[in-house]
């Protein structure tokens, strides 16, 4: 197994054909392709060129749906919210990815900190 294939596991492999995505979600596989030209979702496509979807294309078109059906939210509305969320979820990774680092570099450069009532070292009483 190589690292693509590693890659491809989970909810990003692609696996669904424009029907059954359709089918899961409940819409016409029109309305996926028109999404798809709109800007919304991008399935991957096999050597043959046939879209296939992945549990997260699966996933972000029920975001979709949910946003345009039950939140009145037209489609342009529909993709600045689904961009938003992809920022704010990459922004959450590299502040926790950064948090890490500053720990790691703390831990590294300060000393560790003592308990209340610990006797401190080198320090001297005045008299």
């Amino acid at each position: 197994m190589n690292e693509r294939d590693d890659d491809l596991r989970g909810e990003d492999r692609p696996c669904y054909v424009i029907s059954v995505a359709a089918r899961i979600v409940g819409m016409h596989a029109q309305t996926l392709r028109y999404y798809e030209r709109a800007g919304l979702l991008k399935p991957s496509r096999s050597q043959g060129r046939i879209r296939l979807y992945s549990m997260a294309d699966i996933n972000r078109l029920r975001q979709i749906q949910r946003l345009i059906n039950d939140l009145g939210v037209n489609l342009a509305g529909a993709e600045v919210i689904m961009r938003m969320n992809q920022r704010i979820q990459e922004m959450a990774e590299e502040m926790e990815r950064l948090r890490g680092e500053l720990q790691r570099l703390r831990d590294r450069h300060l000393p560790q900190p003592r308990p209340p009532g610990h006797p401190q070292e080198g320090i001297r009483d005045g008299g």
